[in-house]
């Protein structure tokens, strides 16, 4: 392989990222190298590249920055202490990354981490600058370093372009983890047709939800949706007059659902996590993994009353991105909903671009250097 390659590099805040070529990385004796293949776009990227310095208590990369949170692509080389993994293997490249050394690291609790970073996007305390130094190369380049421990392997029947996608659906599967979602359950997906909220969706499906039931403002996009499992997936318009509770109390024989998924974007004010919040049955929980914003009142007699759980969430281990690979690679999940939209690593700024006018969760917009 060359010893250089292109990079999309933000220089400064505000300014498109610039096509530079550069060093290409080696990888130490636990890391592999990667040949990224395709990197997702995450939407709030253009909250980050453009202002950047409005994030105190956060650790971000220093500049110039290769940022990509999302990668995959196929292993070139490894290093001479990295076991089970082949030059070959396809792998998505979970950015979660951890100092291994820290009593959460070593308690398996490795989310906790006070060092905890993601690649290619920002660490979550000031202890986090380490690891953005160890490992400065985000998606948005043609070779990355990864350590072993972030590795999941894609199945054949997986493209690249859906494994970039990886990590919305992964803070999704957790989600519905945290909520305990299996067979017999039945799930509000509040912002269902949006991109996390139809990942939600499909691995709901695929852990055997009884009823998926979805709230968004596209109806024609929960149409869609709806569509997909017409007998298990029900959709309602956030504009319609019926109250959500009494909606979905109704198609659960007045009960109320065992659990509420929060996937509401960047910015939503609290009505609507509220009006989610009161179809939740006895014993039910709310796991909130959106973008409301504000203070959300809760009663909390009525809460303990109700054994209703609140749980915050984000992210997903390599080992949930694991199940997951495997739910795909014996068709337990149906992932052929995605509709690529592909740029290339010079027309990246493009591609940024029109995040900004999604359309809807089927949208699956990536970079295939």
């Amino acid at each position: 392989m060359s010893k250089t390659m292109r990079a999309a590099r933000m220089h400064k805040p505000g300014e498109p990222l610039r096509i530079d070529t550069v060093e290409a990385p080696t990888p130490r004796p636990t890391d592999v190298l990667v040949e990224v293949r395709a990197c997702g776009f995450v939407p709030n990227l253009i909250n980050v590249l453009t202002r950047i310095h409005d994030f105190p208590n956060l650790s971000l990369p220093k500049l110039p920055a290769i940022f990509g949170l999302d990668a995959s692509g196929v292993i070139v080389a490894k290093g001479a202490h990295v076991h089970g993994v082949d030059i070959g293997d396809r792998v998505y490249v979970n950015p979660a990354r951890y100092c291994g050394g820290c009593q959460d690291c070593r308690m398996g609790r490795t989310k906790f981490c006070p060092a905890y970073a993601f690649t290619g996007y920002m660490g979550f305390s000031p202890h986090s600058a380490v690891l953005l130094e160890d490992y400065p190369y985000g998606g948005f380049c043609e070779y990355m370093t990864a350590p072993v421990y972030s590795l999941v392997e894609i199945p054949d029947n997986v493209s690249y372009e859906t494994a970039a996608r990886w990590g919305y659906l992964g803070t999704g599967y957790h989600a519905l983890r945290r909520a305990e979602v299996g067979p017999g359950s039945t799930v509000l997906i509040n912002g269902i047709s949006g991109t996390l909220g139809l990942g939600i969706a499909l691995f709901a499906l695929a852990l055997g939800a009884r009823q998926v039931l979805g709230i968004g403002r596209d109806r024609a996009l929960l149409e869609r949706v709806r569509a997909i499992d017409p007998a298990r997936i029900a959709v309602h318009s956030a504009s319609d007059d019926e109250p959500v509770a009494d909606w979905a109390r109704k198609l659960t024989g007045g009960e109320g659902v065992s659990a509420v998924i929060d996937a509401l974007f960047t910015g939503t004010p609290k009505e609507p996590m509220l009006a989610a919040m009161a179809a939740l049955r006895r014993g039910g929980v709310h796991v909130n993994v959106g973008g409301v914003t504000g203070d959300v009142p809760l009663d909390l007699f009525v809460a303990m009353s109700n054994n209703i759980e609140f749980v915050g969430s984000t992210w997903f281990t390599t080992a949930e991105g694991q199940e997951m690979a495997d739910m795909a690679a014996t068709g337990q999940v149906d992932l052929s909903v995605f509709e690529h939209e592909i740029y290339k690593l010079a027309d990246v700024n493009t591609g940024l671009s029109v995040l900004q006018n999604r359309h809807g969760g089927f949208s699956n917009y990536v970079i295939c250097p």
